[in-house]
């Protein structure tokens, strides 16, 4: 009956070595007000220094989302108090925002949705309040920590559709590696802004607002809740507050105040940092270092034909995705690549607590790995062995093959030779084939020929010549 329409306001620190507008060193600690500077305080007589490496940053991921680009870099002044904020006024921007009129295409449910983007600006984070009973208390470690805030227009329309925003932005941050994005430290925080309407409405329903929410499961119980929330209201005929909640451990919103006008930060531009020019050499250079993003590869991997899960798996890290092209790169097969990233290296990586950088096999070891099975010289368990003991005593694989002499066996008279001395010692198990027709005898002599060859027989050529062996002793018998 009634549609929803979500607006997000996502904020996102930088992972840079010093904070936004000071020397103060930028990194998560637990330590109370230790990364701190004069300018993070709001002392008499500052002056604060743009961070290059924030705005390059900055300009990076606005170019990643489609946004234009202005020919300045503009600080403004945001003024308002509030005791998270000493100076009285925050370093933001609002005349010339780092990126404008963007967009992110992102996948719900089988179909591509593209989320548009008003702007991206780069602006400083505010300190921290850990409230008390009777107290509260002031931690100005994130004072001045470079933070990009994202907004989007109001067109996304579930749950669903936020949320899948909100993890494919984050693998943008963790793509260009802007940021680590992690939640759970704050990182990456947003704003919520949801509305009802009728689908013959013309003009947006009333806005409620949810602030500074860190879990995305808290986003999707917020806005479900809201959802319930408004509906429950405008079908009795009552009106929607305008108005700031908090979504609760319980997974509903409470009123925290109303919000009837917009509040007049009197912006102006900051006197203190000299406009500078983004220049057409720091565009281009930074177009460079744009990779191809998650959406793009997984529609590149599915239309290879890589499974949609598979796809998933590989598009969804950075790392990952270029380790598994540069094996490509070698002409290895693909649905052999696929097995080895998606089972044997995943599970290494987490197994050892690594990342793949850190991985002593490297794509080229891999693809002879994948080449050893694709031209049937070891079967894929024995090769998936050889790479797990690779890893472990960090020799190349294809050492170990010279060295054990591990090649698979696909001469027929040799396995032929093998699988009679093993049928010849197991006469009980040819009886129950030749007299009983007990066809799990071939499993059994599967296993041997695999275990005395030391996996190193031709699997499928092995059950061939193991057929072929029990049916002409049936034959003899007979």
């Amino acid at each position: 009956m009634f549609k929803p329409v979500i607006g997000l306001e996502v904020h996102c620190e930088l992972d840079t070595k010093t904070k936004n507008f000071s020397a103060a060193p930028n990194f998560f600690t637990e330590e109370h007000n230790t990364n701190v500077a004069t300018v993070d305080l709001g002392l008499p007589g500052i002056l604060p220094v743009a961070n290059k490496e924030a705005v390059r940053r900055s300009i990076l991921t606005s170019m990643a989302l489609n946004c234009e680009i202005p020919d300045e870099v503009i600080f403004d002044r945001k003024n308002y108090y509030y005791a998270d904020l000493p100076k009285g006024y925050q370093i933001t921007q609002n005349t010339k925002p780092m990126g404008t009129n963007g967009y992110l295409d992102i996948l719900v449910d089988g179909e591509i949705k593209r989320v548009d983007i008003h702007d991206l600006h780069l602006e400083e984070d505010t300190a921290s309040l850990e409230h008390y009973p009777k107290y509260s208390l002031i931690d100005y470690n994130r004072s001045g920590v470079p933070l990009m805030e994202i907004v989007t227009e109001p067109c996304l329309h579930s749950a669903d559709e936020a949320v899948t925003f909100l993890e494919d932005l984050r693998d943008v941050f963790l793509y260009l590696g802007v940021s680590e994005a992690k939640s759970n430290y704050g990182q990456m925080r947003c704003d919520v802004n949801i509305s009802l309407m009728k689908d013959t409405d013309k003009e947006l329903g009333t806005k409620v607002e949810m602030k500074n929410i860190n879990a995305f499961s808290d986003v999707r119980a917020a806005i479900e809740y809201e959802i319930k929330r408004q509906s429950e209201l405008l079908s009795k005929g009552e009106s929607v507050i305008q108005e700031t909640r908090r979504i609760a451990s319980d997974g509903k919103t409470y009123s925290m105040r109303e919000k009837v006008d917009a509040i007049d930060y009197k912006y102006f531009i900051e006197p203190n940092i000299p406009s500078t020019p983004i220049t057409k050499e720091l565009k281009d250079e930074l177009k460079t270092e744009l990779p191809e993003l998650k959406l793009e590869r997984y529609l590149k991997y599915i239309d290879k034909g890589v499974g949609k899960e598979d796809a998933e798996t590989i598009s969804k890290n950075r790392k990952l995705a270029d380790y598994f092209e540069e094996v490509l790169s070698y002409g290895s097969d693909l649905a052999l690549t696929v097995n080895f990233v998606t089972t044997s290296i995943l599970s290494t990586l987490n197994k050892l607590e690594i990342e793949i950088s850190d991985l002593f096999i490297t794509p080229k070891m891999l693809s002879e790995v994948v080449k050893l099975v694709s031209e049937d010289k070891m079967s894929l368990d024995a090769a998936k062995k050889l790479l797990y003991e690779a890893i472990e005593v960090k020799t190349d694989p294809m050492e170990l093959v010279k060295k054990k002499g591990l090649s698979q066996i696909n001469d027929r008279d040799t396995l032929l030779k093998l699988i009679t001395s093993i049928m010849d010692e197991n006469p009980e198990v040819v009886r129950q084939y030749v007299e009983d027709g007990n066809k799990s005898a071939i499993n059994y002599f599967i296993g041997q020929t695999m275990k005395q060859s030391n996996r190193q027989a031709n699997p499928n050529l092995s059950k061939e010549i193991i057929i072929e062996e029990l049916e002409r002793r049936c034959d003899k018998d007979g």
